[in-house]
């Protein structure tokens, strides 16, 4: 079953000097402040579009990592992501950097990277990004 999620943003003057609000509206979670200085140079207290690409990243990788982990019947004490998206002004988005941590009871090293890498490409978000580098640093814990 096909799902859509929706959120919404307003915008206010120019690009340098303007402001505007992005609000998750299919969650309800929030609306939040977005500059582009926040999004071209420190984030104080805002939030920008790769910040957003960046959460949906690592939450998306997570849930992969969790799926391919159980089809290969695995169970993860606990598994951590992140992601960091790149973003140069002028560019673009170049990339985003997953980093996984996981502590997977009876798992070997080569299967833990199997696994990894497998959700990496499997991950939708992963393939909605197909046009810059994602890069993965995994590390199985003891």
């Amino acid at each position: 079953m096909a799902t859509t999620r929706n959120a919404h943003a307003g915008w206010v003057g120019d690009l340098p000097t303007g402001a505007g609000q992005v609000t998750l509206d299919s969650s309800e979670l929030g609306t939040f402040d977005i500059t582009w200085k926040a999004r071209a140079e420190a984030a104080e207290g805002k939030t920008s579009p790769e910040e957003l690409i960046a959460a949906a990243h690592a939450s998306c990788f997570a849930m992969a990592f969790s799926n391919e982990l159980s089809t290969a019947g695995h169970a993860a004490d606990y598994v951590n992501t992140s992601a960091a998206v790149t973003f140069v002004p002028g560019t673009g988005i170049t990339g985003s950097h997953l980093t996984l941590a996981a502590k997977i009871p009876g798992i070997s090293q080569e299967d833990f990277n199997t696994i990894s890498n497998a959700a990496k490409s499997g991950c939708p978000v992963s393939a909605a990004l197909a046009g810059v580098e994602i890069t993965l640093d995994a590390t199985l814990e003891a």
